[in-house]
């Protein structure tokens, strides 16, 4: 956590609202994952935190990405300009991974030059591939359980694994090579089971695969979903990590490759919000603070996210319930109707740690307002 004092002084450099990035957080989270998880590759999820910054410092650490978009893998290309091209293509094919199981064709065709390895799940799309990507490597997105998710991602995407091999063998009868597995359990996925599970059915699809014929699979990908540890009723990520592990190994020989996309364990501890009382007034008999940061900027991941930040004052005093609104006209936009902060007044600041997750990252310009000042430290 970097101090109140820094973070008071970073606010009276840059003014509110701000979005502090602590890179040594990043690090410090990469290689967490890096030791628990040792056979595994990580491929950092862009859309977390797209920040250009934050790219390089996980590539510094020997990264590789996860990527949806055109925009997200230009944003990673720019960091491989200096490699020759023979190494630049070499590296995008083994350190790119297009996640997003439904691309368009405009999409696609800029992306083939790049010889892709790209995520599909459906029959539309291999012709699609075929037709726009014919040089890319396809990964199978299969549908698992995403229980107790707190985002549930198994209704939009995702093969049903009854289909799964039909679809693989699809791929190879029009000349696509399909490289393996992928699956998601779900964001911010405290149920263990779900990675049990998926690490199952994934194995069952390749003894299928390789009984039908089909033997050219050689990497899993377990997705993203691992929860960042936003309050204490989160386990400890050793823990979870300690179940892949047996599973993985017993499931799959060590010439399986296994890749990951984390993305909000990597990056929601390395962000902190800090943002100023701008008006205040007493609603319902409640203290109600209005801050100049709010659900269409950085706190953001309250609607899209599901996800609560708390407000801590930097002011100390006896605290009561009070409510906090951000600052747009809209009605919805409520940071929170129940924090315990003390009396405060217009210029106060307030912050909030643990929000560098889906928050800045999908931050508006809504009524005018623009998203917070980025600063990074301990770059």
């Amino acid at each position: 956590m970097i101090p109140l004092s820094r973070l008071k002084k970073l606010a009276q450099q840059h003014g509110t609202p701000l979005f502090v990035v602590d890179h040594d957080a990043l690090r410090k989270n990469y290689r967490e994952f890096r030791k628990y998880l040792p056979r595994v590759q990580v491929y950092f999820a862009v859309k977390a935190n797209s920040d250009p910054a934050i790219v390089r410092t996980l590539f510094k650490e020997g990264s590789s990405f996860d990527v949806a978009s055109m925009p997200e893998f230009m944003i990673v290309h720019q960091n491989i300009q200096h490699l020759p091209a023979k190494a630049r293509q070499d590296w995008i094919w083994d350190k790119i991974i297009y996640a997003n199981p439904t691309k368009p064709t405009e999409t696609l065709e800029e992306l083939d030059q790049y010889k892709p390895l790209v995520t599909f799940d459906n029959l539309e799309e291999i012709h699609k591939i075929k037709k726009h990507a014919p040089r890319a490597g396809l990964v199978l997105r299969l549908k698992v359980p995403n229980t107790g998710a707190m985002v549930e991602l198994s209704s939009k995407f995702g093969a049903p694994p009854g289909e799964a091999v039909d679809l693989i063998l699809e791929a190879d009868r029009v000349g696509l090579t399909v490289e393996g597995i992928s699956f998601h359990v779900g964001s911010q996925t405290t149920n263990f089971d779900n990675y049990v599970q998926a690490l199952q059915l994934t194995a069952n699809i390749f003894k299928e695969a390789k009984a039908r014929g089909y033997t050219k699979m050689n990497l899993v990908d377990i997705g993203g979903g691992f929860p960042a540890p936003y309050d204490s009723s989160v386990k400890p990520f050793r823990e979870l990590a300690k179940v892949i592990r047996t599973e993985t190994d017993r499931l799959f020989p060590k010439e399986i490759q296994i890749l990951a996309e984390p993305g909000r364990f990597l990056v929601a501890t390395a962000g902190i919000a800090v943002s100023k009382v701008v008006g205040k007034a007493v609603r319902d008999g409640k203290p109600s603070y209005y801050i100049n940061d709010g659900v269409y900027h950085t706190y953001s991941g309250v609607i899209f996210d599901h996800c609560k930040y708390p407000i801590k004052a930097f002011k100390k005093g006896a605290t009561q319930l009070s409510a906090v609104f951000g600052p747009t006209c809209d009605a919805l936009d409520v940071v929170s109707m129940a924090e315990n902060l003390p009396s405060l007044e217009r210029g106060d600041l307030v912050y909030s740690v643990n929000i560098g997750a889906y928050s800045h990252a999908s931050a508006t310009y809504f009524n005018g307002f623009p998203p917070a000042t980025v600063v990074h430290v301990n770059e």
